[in-house]
């Protein structure tokens, strides 16, 4: 058992070897919290830390306790407006106009297993041994409202998810107007707070910044989840570190609007909340209706941020990817896009495609600008039809050619755009966002579709079903450019329009299960112009996500280097392009770029016919190497070891399942003058054995863990340079 309620005292404890989770039934019914952290006794009561007192300018729960107080209780799923006056997780708003709730415990289940959540992403298990579930039922009796708020421990894994639903069981219709999937008040605020942050072309950089009093929060309201905030938070305790010291981490599993909320009280305690962004959210609940939030885990570690990045690494890689490519290694390919953008025919695809083909790429990706008048990103979105003025041979032909080279196929869409130059537009103008008194927005010359429209949604189904089902298509790339702006539909009532956000996610996910169920060999790569829409919710249907647009081998060290906060290896998608870089300009050597991209799933992204034959020779080596030991780089396990934004070194390392060998990469961004010698310290190594260095010296992992490996700058082949780089491969005798 995993899950123990004690009668007694009313305590729910959740626990494993490395984490617990309490709380409990207070006096008036409501839930408090007790204790999230490292596994501590589960046959203890832990009711010392509800801790009541008198205090000025503070509202009591009852004339007979003037110590309760839930302003100064730690709570489970917080309420508005009773007495507790930090930010709520919820707000539900009556006939009467009150938002004003009291839910009371009721009863609760305790079950093997992960149950699934209905139209939504999330993790789950293969085998009902992996993991035990709670389920709390509460209910408002004014309002007559269920409220069931559900967790689930993994047996193996310092893993704890939950989501809570709301069903309105009387005849009155409500209004959710909040509805978050988590909350979590913690004992202290001694913590510093990392987020991923950036924009376009420098997604998830990593942000520390000390928990202060008053409220930190990162959010959405773009319709994604973004490229400015990526939604995941992680609390650092103290001095904790990428090796030591205890770390919180939330991922919430989701695509769309979102909060990630840490709210630190003048007493020095910290609330997290966390879901879907309350902001032009409404959703209304008649009798029988009911509403699920999206899934939050919340992963514990002692062993610093690599220890809580293995565990989302492991857990998404392995219990959030789905189907056949989840445990299967992913091709390496080529994209035309930085060789021709909209500028090919039948022609420069196929001689592009037999180079391809002579260095040794598994897949063969034609991106934008194959369908209707797509000449440019003016025309054609929405109208997903052969342009058999580019292609005279049709997409069969062209597949057939691809596949007679010895390639699988891949196609780009983007599917949930249209550009007023297509007909479908013409045919449907009012199936975007707009108001029709208003201005509207265009992001890139496109409009976002209404999805949450049903007629919509058939509408890009039925085009998307007879694409995949009328060609052999292996692989596609599902692209999004532009931010959601003007959402309203005149399509939907006014009592509607704050669903609208939600809706077109839950169609989304819907569109994507769809496909992916009925095509279950394609391998679907996310793309929203790059990261823009990189989350665990995306994973689930597509097994790994462009990471960015940007693809120079310098700037990614960063952009990789967060996302392998809670992303693992095998879902970022990763290129070697041309120089200069199209994004930034700058020259890199081939071999540096080769080595940041090999911490990903590999491709190219560059005309290979312009390369001379000492590249082309050079290209070829590079993907023999990761046909060897793609297992290595892509279900590895990968530890941090230098910041890029800590220092001019990068540097990284993977190990094999079974720990027999691995690599560490170190990157030299920029040169210092008469530098001193460069030590690693490895991580994950067994102390007492031996692991061969480059194929020629031995040292023991207690060596290389304690004392570290010195970086020899002879063994940069480029010399004393800037952006260079040295792959060490590691194997256990």
């Amino acid at each position: 058992m995993s899950i123990k309620f004690k009668p007694k005292t009313k305590e729910f404890h959740l626990y494993n070897q490395e984490v617990s989770y309490i709380f409990c039934v207070l006096s008036n019914g409501q839930l408090g919290h007790l204790y999230y952290g490292k596994r501590i006794n589960p046959d203890e009561s832990y009711l010392q830390f509800i801790e009541g007192e008198y205090r000025s300018l503070t509202s009591f729960v009852s004339e007979e306790n003037s110590t309760f107080s839930l302003q100064h209780t730690r709570q489970e799923y917080p309420s508005f407006g009773t007495g507790d006056y930090a930010d709520a997780a919820f707000m539900i708003k009556t006939k009467d106009g009150s938002r004003l709730s009291d839910f009371k415990f009721y009863d609760f289940k305790i079950q093997k297993g992960k149950p699934t959540l209905e139209g939504l992403p999330s993790t789950y298990v293969d085998s009902d041994e992996e993991a035990e579930t709670l389920t709390i039922q509460l209910r408002d009796d004014y309002s007559q409202t269920l409220l069931e708020l559900t967790y689930t421990i993994y047996e193996n894994r310092p893993v704890i998810t939950r989501h809570a639903r709301f069903e309105q069981l009387g005849d009155e219709v409500i209004v959710l107007e909040k509805a978050l999937s988590m909350s979590l008040d913690l004992l202290d605020s001694d913590f510093k707070c990392l987020h991923l942050d950036g924009a376009w072309g420098r997604e998830r950089h990593v942000n520390v910044l000390p928990l202060k009093q008053g409220c930190h929060s990162i959010y959405s309201l773009k319709g994604a989840s973004s490229a400015e905030h990526n939604p995941f938070l992680a609390l650092l305790r103290g001095s904790a570190n990428e090796n030591f010291g205890e770390v919180f981490g939330f991922s919430l599993v989701y695509s769309g609007n979102f909060i990630g909320q840490i709210d630190v009280s003048p007493y020095d305690e910290a609330r997290i909340n966390f879901g879907i962004h309350p902001e032009n959210f409404e959703w209304l609940l008649s009798k029988g209706d009911s509403f699920m939030t999206p899934e939050v885990v919340m992963v514990y570690s002692d062993c610093g941020l690599n220890g809580m990045s293995q565990t989302f690494h492991s857990l998404f890689r392995q219990r959030l990817v789905r189907g056949k490519w989840r445990d299967r290694l992913r091709p390496v390919l080529l994209n035309n896009w930085e060789a021709m953008t909209f500028d090919f025919d039948e022609k420069r695809i196929l001689t592009l495609a037999k180079e391809a083909a002579s260095v040794g790429i598994e897949l063969f990706v034609m991106d934008d600008g194959w369908f209707g008048k797509r000449n440019s990103d003016r025309s054609g979105l929405g109208d997903w039809t052969v342009n058999h003025e580019k292609l005279p041979h049709g997409l069969t032909g062209l597949i057939e050619s691809i596949h007679e080279m010895g390639m699988s196929f891949g196609l780009w869409i983007e599917p949930e755009m249209v550009n007023k130059d297509s007909d479908l537009y013409r045919e449907h103008p009012d199936w975007i966002f707009h108001h029709p008194e208003r201005n509207t927005s265009h992001g890139r010359f496109q409009y976002t579709l209404n999805l949450a429209n049903e007629a919509v949604y058939q509408n890009i189904y039925q085009q998307l079903h007879h694409l995949l089902a009328n060609h052999e298509i292996d692989y596609i790339k599902w692209d999004m450019n532009r931010y959601m702006s003007e959402v309203f539909s005149p399509l939907h009532s006014s009592q509607q329009q704050g669903e609208l956000s939600h809706r077109y996610i839950l169609n989304l996910y819907r569109l994507y299960d769809a496909l992916t169920s009925e095509f279950p060999n394609v391998l679907f790569e996310s793309c929203s112009s790059g990261g823009g829409r990189f989350d665990p919710a995306m994973l689930y249907y597509a097994p790994q996500t462009w990471t960015s647009d940007n693809s120079d081998a310098i700037e990614r060290l960063k952009i990789q280097y967060g996302t392998s906060m809670v992303y693992p290896l095998s879902s970022m998608g990763c290129h070697v392009s041309e120089v200069p870089n199209q994004q930034v300009q700058r020259i890199t050597p081939l071999s540096t770029r080769a080595n940041v991209a090999y911490f990903g799933s590999f491709g190219y992204e560059l005309d290979l016919s312009t390369l001379s034959n000492d590249e082309k020779k050079a290209i070829t080596n590079q993907i023999a190497f990761y046909k060897n030991y793609r297992h290595v780089f892509q279900r590895g396990e990968f530890t941090r070891l230098i910041s890029p934004f800590e220092s001019k070194v990068t540097a990284w390392q993977v190990m094999s399942e079974d720990g027999n060998q691995g690599f560490v990469a170190f990157y030299r961004t920029m040169v210092t003058s008469n530098e001193g010698r460069q030590r690693l310290m490895l991580q994950n190594l067994q102390p007492e054995a031996i692991y061969k260095i480059n194929h020629s010296k031995n040292y023991s992992g207690a060596t290389l863990m304690n004392a570290g490996l010195v970086i020899d700058k002879e063994a940069f082949v480029e010399g004393l340079r800037d952006f260079t780089s040295l792959l060490i491969s590691i194997e256990k005798q």
